[in-house]
């Protein structure tokens, strides 16, 4: 059996562009090809490609990975051992920074200038500011995030409103187009992701087709965000998921 490179990409939660990209340096290239020549993905290519996503995860650059997975004299061992050392050092700061954070630093604001009663008009009984330290912390030194923060900052209350119908009103069709049986690679699907692309593009920040499969991931993995699309259609939040990676692979 074999897999297209959009399912591997769901599969392993990484994007596209990222399978590319390993292709291209002959960390891993997939055992065959399609007749129209894409690319398909064998079990052994599944296993190979857990092995450099655990590696990825413990710190490792793609050359050593390589190394690793190709040189049989290479001892995986003591590379280990050194990135365990690494990665308790690294623990260790994360939980003084976590508790400094915790006493003395401010929350953060995310720019909405709205009075408490225009915020509960717009949002209802979501704070928009409950995660804006947690935002920030994650997402604080990329340019997308300054972008929004420019942007927003200079959002009225009726911005925020026109905003938020248009994005409940994608929603509904999002869960209508699924109570008709339509796949979430149809070309219908794929048309409202990109549509929900294009929201978050007019609305907050450039997002490109990798940031939007990050996105997308993070609907079904963030309990939070998948709570929010279950509650609209039950299966929601992984179907939108699906569209946007098929529509990312539409455009690659």
């Amino acid at each position: 059996m074999s897999y297209s490179v959009g399912q591997v990409a769901a599969f392993a939660g990484v994007t596209v562009r990222t399978l590319h990209h390993y292709d291209e340096i002959g960390l891993l290239v997939p055992g065959g090809r399609s007749h129209a020549g894409h690319r398909r993905y064998a079990d052994a290519d599944l296993d190979r490609l857990q092995q450099i996503l655990f590696y990825r995860e413990l710190g490792f650059p793609l050359d050593e990975v390589a190394v690793l997975l190709d040189d049989p004299g290479v001892n995986p061992v003591e590379h280990l051992r050194r990135q365990h050392g690494l990665l308790v050092e690294r623990i260790e700061q994360l939980q003084r920074m976590a508790t400094a954070v915790e006493h003395a630093m401010e929350a953060k604001k995310m720019g909405i200038q709205l009075t408490p009663e225009e915020k509960f008009e717009v949002f209802g009984d979501s704070d928009p500011d409950q995660y804006a330290e947690e935002v920030e912390q994650r997402w604080g030194d990329t340019e997308a995030y300054r972008e929004s923060q420019r942007r927003t900052a200079s959002y009225t209350k009726e911005d925020w409103l026109r905003m938020q119908a248009e994005a409940d009103g994608l929603n509904e069709r999002i869960a209508a187009l699924m109570g008709t049986g339509a796949a979430a690679d149809s070309p219908e699907a794929m048309d409202l992701a990109e549509e929900h692309r294009q929201q978050i593009v007019r609305f907050y920040y450039d997002c490109t087709y990798d940031i939007h499969t990050c996105l997308g991931e993070m609907y079904v993995t963030d309990e939070r965000f998948t709570a929010t699309y279950e509650a609209i259609r039950p299966g929601m939040a992984g179907y939108l998921r699906d569209a946007i990676l098929a529509n990312a692979v539409r455009n690659v």
